[in-house]
């Protein structure tokens, strides 16, 4: 036993290095992020007309995304458990503050601002419910019990429910799967999935008359956008063309037309991916998907080694969640889903869900690195 640890202690060391281990990072995730990031930065100064200006305040975020993953990780997990329901209880105040007393645009209110602060209180619950549902759950037998199965649901109804208010459909989505992911993985009857699933369906109909005017449209635009190709059709469309003209290798950074004359709306953010497509062609699409696998690959991987029922739950949510932003954005930008307005991680430009994407990995490394404290 004594040779073991030796042994483990070792290749911990040979491994990680000295500062790895003490700054908590797990080097292969980090260097994921760097280069995603650095891809981001990369397609975003082209999709910003080479604005510099821009570009500094997506580095800004950066840093102070990838400062709060430093902060995390040297965190251990037992002290995220034990914070996780006041955190929790602190966020569905805020969701209820913006309803009150929250900034509206776009149609919406979702923004809280205290002066040096502006920020969206939905997105940090899209890290804060998956971990209150690992917690109540951690706290029980698993599988849990159709009592437990039931108050978890509630814990995810009640924010879920205060974001759709604001409105913001695509982020009530994102949340509620983010707290189903625990559900799922805790080891749930797929009886009881399925009788959930087949009651959503016969409900659909009935959901319909609850969404608002634009929503029905988006739904609507999805099924065919060619029917109002000049209105509702036209982010779509101009984003399927931007794609396709892309071909095999691309027209070349800063060489796309359809960002760059202005085709292609919301070319910053919510489609992004577009530009990508059109200046690198499909192997850049093949490189940018590669980097996201890896990065899903490795927190699966670390979910997989968790010590405990509260880690491995938040883990393995945390990564599902971040694939899903990936998969939701490519498929509406594709025209296969329909536009909710999701960013694409760690490539479009923004600042709330960016910090937000990074914490969730602070918290994920902080589970995988303090693992490797208590194994060695």
């Amino acid at each position: 036993m004594a040779i073991d640890t030796q042994q483990s202690r070792w290749y911990e060391r040979r491994r990680h290095g000295p500062l790895m281990r003490s700054l908590h990072m797990d080097v292969p995730l980090l260097v994921g992020l760097l280069l995603l990031s650095a891809v981001g930065l990369i397609v975003l100064y082209s999709a910003s007309g080479q604005d510099m200006d821009v570009i500094i305040r997506q580095s800004i975020r950066l840093a102070a995304g990838f400062t709060l993953l430093l902060i995390l990780a040297r965190i251990p997990p037992q002290h995220f458990a034990r914070w996780t329901p006041w955190i929790y209880g602190i966020g569905v105040i805020l969701l209820l503050a913006v309803l009150v007393m929250g900034e509206i645009g776009k149609g919406a209110q979702r923004w809280l601002d205290f002066g040096v602060l502006r920020f969206q209180p939905s997105e940090m619950m899209k890290v804060v419910v998956p971990m209150m549902v690992a917690w109540y759950l951690a706290e029980n037998p698993l599988p849990p019990s159709r009592r437990a199965v039931a108050a978890a649901s509630l814990i995810i109804v009640i924010p879920t429910f205060l974001i759709i208010r604001q409105p913001d459909l695509g982020t009530a989505l994102l949340v509620a799967s983010s707290g189903v992911f625990v559900l799922l993985l805790s080891g749930i009857s797929w009886r009881l999935v399925a009788s959930v699933v087949g009651i959503l369906g016969t409900a659909a109909p009935v959901l319909w008359y609850f969404l608002r005017d634009y929503q029905k449209q988006r739904v609507l635009t999805f099924l065919n956008p060619e029917n109002d190709p000049l209105g509702a059709g036209y982010h779509i469309i101009q984003s399927k063309i931007a794609i396709g003209s892309g071909g095999l290798y691309g027209k070349g950074w800063l060489n796309g037309t359809q960002a760059h004359l202005d085709f292609l709306p919301e070319h910053s953010t919510d489609f992004i991916f577009a530009v990508l497509a059109e200046e690198f062609g499909f192997i850049g699409i093949l490189l940018l998907l590669a980097i996201y696998f890896f990065i899903v690959a490795r927190g699966l991987y670390i979910s997989t080694q968790a010590q405990n029922s509260f880690n491995r739950l938040v883990a393995g949510s945390l990564v599902l969640t971040f694939f899903v932003y990936v998969f939701v954005n490519i498929g509406m930008v594709t025209g296969l889903l329909p536009v909710v307005g999701l960013p694409l991680p760690l490539v479009s430009y923004g600042g709330t869900s960016l910090v937000t994407m990074m914490a969730a990995f602070g918290v994920l490394m902080s589970i995988h690195t303090h693992r490797r404290l208590l194994s060695s």
